[in-house]
C-alpha cells in the first residue's frame, strides 16, 4: 500500500498506526492517521490545485505571521517531513501534506441552526480580520479567477455562443432570466475597480465543514486553506449565504423547498461583521446583501455555463443534473432578493 511509503516520509511505521479514510470532502483525498498522536493525511487534488507548491507558501507565510503576531490563535500548520518539508512529492501518487488532528475537534457537513452559522462567520470574520497587517501580495494564487464574476459572465456568453444548440434552446427561460441580472456584474466590476474594496486574506470556500467546532459547538477555527488567496470580503460572506440560508442543498430538484431563512441571514452577517467591524471600510459594510447576490448569481452561471458546454467541469451524476442545479441557484437568488428590503438593514 502506497500509504506505508508516505508514512515512512513522517518517520511513522505503518505497523504502529491505524489508517481509515476520512470526511466527506469531494476534492482531496483524506485519512485519520492513528497512533495515539492522531493526525490527518492529504493528498492535494492536482487536477484542480495546479500548483500544490502554492498552497504550501501561502500557509506557510500566513501560520507564521499569526505565530509571531498572534500566537494565542488556532492555526493548523503541516506536520514537518523528516527533511523539514511539509510537501511531500510522490511522482506515482502526487502531493501529500499531514496535520495535527486537533482534540476534541469535530466538523459539520450541514449547518443545523442560526447559532452554528454564527460560530462559523465569526471564525471566518477572525481570521481576516486577525490577517489584516498581512502582506497580501506575499499569497500565491491557487485558482486563477476563481471568484472572478465578470470571468464567469463572459464565459457563459461563450457557451450561449458556441455551446450545445439544442441545450441552450430548451433552457432558454433560466438564459434569459439569468442574462437580466447583468446589474450583479456591473456592481462587481465598480468593485474591483473601487479604492474602498480591500484586497485582502480571503479564504474563498466558506462552507460549514471547513470550521471545527468544540464539544458545545463553539468554533475553535478555520481549516482547509488551500483556497486562501487576495480577494474581496464579499466572496466569504457570499458564500456562507450561499450554502447557509437555505435548507436544501444546491443538489435540490424541489425548488418549492428552497427558501431563504431571516434567522441565519442575520446570524452570518452578524457574526462576520462583529468581527471585521474594525477592518471594513464604510462603504464595504453596505455590501453585505450584495455578497448573497453576488456568490449566488456567479454559481448559478457556471452551472448553466457548464450545462450548455455539455458538463465538461463538473460532470453529470444524472441528465441534466447541472441544468437543475442551475435553476436551483436562479431560484435561490430570486428568493433573497425578495427580502432585500428587510435583510440588507440588519446591521
Amino acid at each position: 500500500m502506497f500509504i506505508s511509503d508516505i508514512l515512512k516520509e513522517y518517520g511513522l511505521d505503518e505497523k504502529s498506526v491505524s489508517v481509515t479514510s476520512f470526511g466527506n470532502g469531494l476534492i482531496n483525498n483524506t485519512w485519520m492517521v492513528e497512533n495515539g498522536n492522531d493526525y490527518i493525511l492529504q493528498r492535494i487534488n492536482s487536477n484542480v490545485f495546479k500548483e500544490p507548491e502554492a498552497i504550501a507558501s501561502n500557509i506557510d507565510c500566513i501560520g507564521k505571521y499569526l505565530s509571531e503576531v498572534h500566537p494565542g490563535y488556532k492555526f493548523t500548520m503541516p506536520v514537518n517531513l523528516l527533511n523539514g518539508s511539509t510537501l511531500l512529492c510522490k511522482n506515482d501518487e502526487g502531493y501529500f501534506r499531514m496535520f495535527a488532528f486537533v482534540e476534541g475537534s469535530h466538523s459539520k457537513d450541514v449547518v443545523q441552526t442560526p447559532a452554528q452559522a454564527y460560530e462559523a462567520a465569526q471564525q471566518f470574520g477572525r481570521f481576516t480580520a486577525l490577517l489584516n497587517g498581512f502582506d497580501v501580495n506575499k499569497l500565491k494564487i491557487t485558482i486563477p479567477d476563481f471568484h472572478n464574476l465578470h470571468l464567469r459572465h463572459q464565459q457563459f456568453q461563450q457557451a450561449l455562443a458556441n455551446g450545445n444548440k439544442e441545450r441552450i434552446m430548451e433552457a432558454g427561460a433560466l438564459i434569459n432570466n439569468l442574462l437580466s441580472y447583468r446589474n450583479i456584474v456591473a456592481q462587481y466590476e465598480n468593485i474591483i475597480n473601487s479604492d474602498d474594496f480591500k484586497l485582502r486574506v480571503t479564504h474563498h470556500d466558506t462552507k460549514i465543514s471547513n470550521v471545527l467546532f468544540d464539544s458545545n459547538d463553539n468554533g475553535l477555527c478555520v481549516i482547509d486553506l488551500d483556497t486562501v488567496m487576495p480577494g474581496y470580503f464579499i466572496s466569504d460572506v457570499g458564500d456562507m449565504m450561499r450554502t447557509y440560508l437555505s435548507p436544501v442543498s444546491e443538489e435540490e430538484k424541489d425548488y418549492s423547498k428552497i427558501e431563504v431563512r431571516d434567522d441565519f441571514y442575520k446570524a452570518v452577517v452578524t457574526g462576520y461583521y462583529n468581527e471585521m467591524k474594525d477592518v471594513l471600510t464604510e462603504t464595504e459594510k453596505q455590501y453585505f446583501f450584495y455578497s448573497g447576490t453576488f456568490m449566488i448569481y456567479m454559481q448559478a452561471l457556471r452551472f448553466l455555463t457548464d450545462y450548455l458546454n455539455n458538463d465538461i467541469y463538473y460532470g453529470e451524476k444524472y441528465p441534466g443534473h447541472n441544468f437543475v442545479r442551475a435553476g436551483n441557484q436562479a431560484v435561490l437568488l430570486q428568493r433573497l432578493l425578495e427580502k432585500k428590503r428587510q435583510l440588507e438593514n440588519i446591521l
